[in-house]
């Protein structure tokens, strides 16, 4: 099992920026057996869409279109956690995050986050 706790996220201005932190936990969330973390987002009535991914070992990152240039995912292997940072925000940009985790056994996001809102005002 993966535990994954988000935080950071809150209102904010349209242009601002915020930054989440998504912290992994568990007998399972080590390098050798997560092999992707990322966050998807869903706004109201909408369906949960990627936003950003990147790989534990290699560091490589994947974007959404929508996000690319104004955000970045990163992460910290000692401290088990990924970081979004997210810039020149936008009101579109309002939605719940979610960290997930995807993991060698399977190769699909297995675990998810509780969330953690974000909003943009105009």
């Amino acid at each position: 099992q993966v535990q994954l706790v988000e935080s950071g996220g809150g209102l904010v201005q349209a242009g601002g920026s915020l930054r989440l932190s998504c912290a992994a936990s568990g007998r399972t969330s080590s390098t050798y057996s997560t092999y992707a973390m990322g966050w998807f987002r869903q706004a109201p009535g909408k369906e949960r869409d990627f936003v950003a991914a990147i790989t534990l070992s290699g560091g490589s990152t994947s974007y959404a279109d929508s996000v690319t240039g104004r955000f970045t995912i990163s992460r910290d292997h000692t401290k088990n956690t990924v970081y979004l940072q997210m810039n020149s925000l936008e009101p579109e940009d309002t939605a719940v995050y979610y960290c997930t985790a995807k993991t060698r056994a399977t190769m699909r996001y297995d675990y998810w986050g509780q969330g953690t809102q974000v909003t943009v005002s105009s």
